[in-house]
């Protein structure tokens, strides 16, 4: 078995470990979480002074986003979220706020404005990423689908620097997470308990 074989092996192991722990946090926890991942993510200076912020809309068992992406918007930050493409690339949109969203295929929910092509993440000053771990070194792991690999090598082909921050559980970060060489490290990481910042 080669080496690269080896690291898909061991990031299946990890993701279904992952996702099974999420799956057994209560509600109560998942609420308390995104409460806390909203507080802290206002801390950010990257994010407390960006004009344009890309994120989510969390879904399932992932770190709740919606609170952190509507206070951004109170502060008068652009937030885009993404519409997932049938290449599973990302378009974006213009979030409008909690009545703006539509579902989609997947079980996402997605903003019902104006497609603004996938390089309007350019403009970004902050990348919020979803995931399920960051290691000791930044090093994202995500759910294998590729759509944000395509967009953190669209950003480094373009020359763009935004913060790349993940939001995560405070479990979900790691000693070591298997990297590949596409894998684009984090610059933060904010959990529930705070931010972690990498070198």
């Amino acid at each position: 078995m080669g080496q690269t074989d080896q690291g898909d092996t061991a990031k299946i192991t990890l993701r279904a470990e992952l996702l099974a722990a999420r799956r057994a946090m209560a509600p109560e926890e998942r609420s308390a979480a995104a409460r806390a991942l909203a507080q802290h993510g206002l801390e950010l200076p990257e994010l407390a002074a960006a004009h344009t912020v890309a994120g989510y809309v969390s879904v399932g068992g992932e770190p709740g986003t919606r609170e952190l992406l509507d206070l951004l918007r109170g502060r008068g930050v652009r937030v885009l979220l993404p519409v997932l493409r049938f290449d599973n690339d990302l378009d974006w949109a213009v979030y409008g706020g909690p009545e703006s969203l539509v579902r989609a295929g997947r079980g996402l929910l997605e903003p019902d404005g104006p497609r603004l092509g996938c390089d309007a993440v350019l403009a970004a000053d902050a990348v919020l990423l979803p995931g399920l771990a960051v290691d000791a070194h930044g090093v994202r792991l995500g759910r294998g689908g590729g759509s944000y690999d395509r967009v953190l090598a669209r950003l480094a082909r373009a020359g763009a620097h935004p913060a790349l921050v993940a939001l995560l559980y405070a479990s979900e970060v790691v000693a070591r997470v298997p990297r590949e060489a596409h894998d684009h490290p984090v610059h933060a990481v904010i959990t529930p308990d705070g931010v972690r910042r990498f070198r």
